[in-house]
């Protein structure tokens, strides 16, 4: 026969057991303020260290602390792999949904679902969309050495340019004005956004095809400020203004339907840098977020250390966010056929 001391080691066990299953719905039913009190939350991000991406995350992160109830602190946790995938595909499968984990995304992984990407596991449509800090242009230029200045000068000869993986700008955008210039861009990837600007440095590419003028402020303003870039185009649904002398390529295209596809693939560009929630996080959390998130830009202090970075600052809300997916999934089947096939080349 069991002991009675046997039988109460028994029944604490299934006690213990009962409680631990049970956390995750107590947490969720946690009211939000209190969640935020006691949480401990991770702020993910689709990129490398000491990139745009990763230099916004990082203010916005200390910023929000401020406005969150508790101000409960953000660790910072960099998910580089596969040109921001990776880190999307965690957020939507796999994080918890209980609001202690956000992501800033890479705005080019985010539409690779609408084009039945093999390796884009989420539907963007269904992230909990927080906003975005601001919306972006890529620019594609040559280190001032270079001989080829102009687009046309890309079309003489093989120009190689660097980029972090094929489903980053830098690997994308090359491409892209390849089909639709006859440019002669060759793509050499592997590299992260500081060895990028290395490589150029020391010759090893002629440029970069598609990385955002945002970023070169961020990162690069020494290049700018000593001219030794030569701007060949921008991409992008309008001219930044900025670079009021450099083309824009949707500009340069004579066929309706060629600007139809460049504008759906220069789209995710508007997103800026997103950040966003998996789906399911309680709706009173994600309020808390977005509240949290528009008073940080609104923040005088937020936007004083934006401009000592060099970073830019044009708010986009989740409902904007929303509605630029909507219009991205709902452009004409034929557009998308075409911008589908340039879309095979980023998985």
């Amino acid at each position: 026969m069991m002991s009675s001391e046997c039988l109460g080691c028994i029944a604490r066990r299934a006690l213990i057991a009962t409680i631990l299953a049970m956390l995750p719905t107590m947490a969720l039913g946690q009211p939000a303020e209190d969640f935020f009190k006691t949480a401990t939350l991770s702020m993910y991000v689709g990129s490398g260290g000491g990139g745009g991406y990763d230099a916004i995350a990082r203010l916005v992160a200390r910023h929000m602390t401020r406005y969150l109830p508790g101000n409960p602190n953000f660790v910072i946790k960099n998910m580089p792999t596969a040109a921001g995938v990776a880190s999307a595909n965690f957020i939507f499968n796999s994080a918890p949904k209980d609001g202690s984990a956000i992501l800033a995304a890479q705005n080019a992984s985010l539409v690779l679902p609408l084009y039945d990407s093999p390796v884009a596991h989420y539907d963007p449509r269904k992230f909990e969309w927080i906003g975005s800090t601001d919306k972006q242009e890529a620019v594609c230029v040559t280190w001032i050495t270079s001989p080829i200045k102009t687009l046309s000068d890309a079309t003489k000869r093989d120009v190689p340019v660097a980029a972090t993986g094929v489903s980053a700008g830098p690997g994308v955008y090359p491409k892209i004005l390849n089909a639709l210039f006859g440019t002669r861009f060759k793509v050499i990837s592997g590299y992260d956004t500081g060895s990028m600007r290395l490589a150029v440095e020391k010759g090893e590419v002629e440029g970069i095809c598609g990385l955002a003028w945002q970023t070169y402020k961020a990162i690069s303003y020494d290049w700018i400020e000593s001219k030794r870039l030569n701007m060949l185009v921008q991409l992008g649904l309008e001219k930044n203004a900025e670079l009021p002398d450099v083309p824009l390529a949707l500009d340069l295209l004579k066929n309706p339907d060629d600007r139809k596809v460049l504008e759906l693939i220069v789209l995710p560009q508007e997103f800026g840098r997103p950040f966003l929630a998996p789906p399911g996080v309680p709706a009173d959390r994600m309020a808390l977020y977005r509240k949290a998130f528009g008073a940080v830009l609104k923040d005088a202090q937020f936007r004083a250390e934006s401009a000592k970075q060099r970073l830019s600052i044009a708010p986009l809300d989740d409902r904007q966010i929303q509605a630029l997916l909507e219009r991205a999934y709902g452009a004409p089947k034929p557009i998308h056929n075409r911008a589908a096939v340039f879309a095979a080349e980023m998985n």
